[in-house]
């Protein structure tokens, strides 16, 4: 495994596990993310911490996939609070020490495809 891979693997698992002293130390102290969806950007590792622990509801987080190779990392997970699911997909640098230094979280609602494919897809 590249050991990006591992960062955001273990970042996930520290906010799964409300450890947020290991979780902030995966994040460079200027760390930058941009949600895309809600065009909101936080900026500092203290201020992001925060927005994750102080985040509504008894949520988890489940991993579906990690990638990283020496430019960054990408992760799927879900996101389960109560029997409401949500997918989150976000695209991680890096720092020279190796702390993430920036995000850019993407996270999609379904929506009902567009009539007229029908006959090319399978719904599930």
């Amino acid at each position: 495994m590249h050991p990006r891979h591992d960062t955001v693997a273990g970042l996930w698992r520290a906010a799964e596990d409300r450890d947020w002293s290991t979780y902030a130390d995966f994040f460079a102290p200027d760390v930058v993310c941009d949600m895309r969806q809600t065009r909101e950007r936080v900026r500092g590792r203290e201020d992001w911490v925060r927005f994750n622990s102080e985040y509504p509801g008894d949520w988890h987080v489940t991993v579906q996939r990690v990638v990283a190779d020496d430019d960054g990392a990408v992760s799927w997970v879900e996101v389960r609070i109560g029997e409401h699911v949500e997918t989150g997909v976000s695209f991680f640098r890096f720092d020279d020490d190796g702390r993430v230094s920036s995000i850019v979280d993407f996270w999609p609602e379904p929506y009902e495809p567009p009539a007229g494919r029908e006959h090319l897809v399978e719904r599930y």
